[in-house]
């Protein structure tokens, strides 16, 4: 697996902007879509309305309801743990820009979310990318060793987008460790966790989590993120906050409340759509086993295939665009060899989708999009 920045050590991010390829090359070319990360949307109308809102500012933190939802969810810690943010990106620049300074060490992996790999650069810090051992776990000796005097952040995503794949329990410990003693961070952009009462920020001041309602509950629509972790942290944060959108929709937090007090209704849901597509997937990939290697996932609603053929993944998913169907490029993610495969969709388009797909990976498929 080949990161776009040629593996460990100090880099400029370079690779094909997600932006670009989601809201400019690929918009309107498609009528499957494989290629995003998150559940089916779910329409107004499965929500609770609450008729008698008040529309007011709603405050910088979020509401003190959503807080302690959000706070159960972790178990443990309250509302004071928690601030609600515009989508987990938000969130995402606003721990960047209260934690990191001009000169500081970030490290991150690759493949990985592409606001990672870039947001430390554009804050003047020095970004160390590490890639993912042969397993695509990651070796916190490797970490320790790479860090520097100056290591401020540690930033990753657990389950990882786009590998699909776990960060392990001791990597999370010992990186948390290494942390508190360089008086460093440790983000975790846990999106796609279902069971955040596992995370490593439970019990953590250095240590912050990163979550939000779009990808495993299917309402990217709603924009609500959050950040979970040491007070004083998240109150600076919220403070930041008042500088980019000052406070969230408070129909959007009402809304979310409401979302949270069925959070088993979700996640049954979640595991429901998920299942007989990763089936196919995996049957797709055992007949293709000489173009493609599936990456097993750890319960996300993608997984990451590595391409066998040689040819660039945005190459790949270019030419799948013409015949209808998205993917997401590798080199979206700071990696050529591989590309992220959505299956949490109706069962009846993964199949439709995949049959088109294996003609692409055909030498007489049809030719690039431009």
């Amino acid at each position: 697996m080949t990161p776009a920045a040629g593996g460990a050590g100090t880099v400029a991010p370079s690779y094909y902007s997600i932006a670009r390829w989601t809201f400019e090359d690929s918009a309107g070319r498609y009528d499957i879509d494989l290629g995003n990360s998150y559940v089916p949307s779910h329409p107004l109308s499965d929500l609770t309305v609450p008729a008698a809102l008040t529309l007011d500012y709603g405050t910088d933190r979020g509401t003190a309801a959503l807080r302690r939802l959000i706070a159960g969810l972790y178990g443990g810690g309250g509302p004071e743990s928690v601030t609600v943010t515009h989508g987990a990106q938000e969130a995402l620049f606003l721990l960047f820009d209260v934690l990191v300074r001009p000169g500081d060490q970030v490290i991150a992996f690759a493949p990985g979310w592409q606001p990672l790999l870039d947001l430390p650069s554009r804050l003047g810090a020095r970004t160390t990318v590490l890639p993912y051992g042969p397993d695509l776990s990651v070796d916190a000796a490797a970490v320790a060793a790479a860090a520097g005097d100056d290591l401020r952040l540690i930033a990753l995503n657990s389950p990882c987008n786009p590998t699909g794949r776990r960060i392990g329990k001791r990597a999370l410990r010992d990186l948390a460790a290494l942390a508190a003693e360089r008086d460093a961070f440790l983000l975790v952009d846990e999106e796609y966790a279902i069971d955040l009462s596992r995370s490593a920020a439970v019990g953590r001041d250095r240590v912050v989590s990163v979550s939000g309602l779009s990808k495993t509950y299917g309402l990217p629509g709603l924009r609500i993120g959050w950040m979970y972790g040491a007070p004083g942290l998240v109150r600076a944060c919220a403070e930041r906050k008042f500088l980019t959108s000052i406070a969230n929709s408070v129909l959007c937090e009402a809304l979310a409340c409401s979302v949270l007090e069925r959070h088993e209704e979700f996640t049954r849901e979640y595991h429901r759509l998920c299942a007989p597509g990763l089936r196919l997937v995996q049957e797709w990939a055992a007949r293709n086993g000489d173009a493609v290697r599936l990456v097993p996932p750890q319960d996300t609603p993608f997984a990451w295939v590595r391409l066998r053929t040689g040819e660039p993944s945005l190459a790949l998913c270019r030419r799948a665009l013409a015949a209808g169907v998205l993917l997401t490029p590798g080199e979206t993610m700071g990696c050529d060899e591989g590309f992220r495969l959505g299956f949490a969709r109706d069962p009846a388009t993964v199949t439709e989708g995949l049959a088109r797909l294996d003609t692409v990976l055909r030498p007489d498929g049809p030719p690039a999009a431009p």
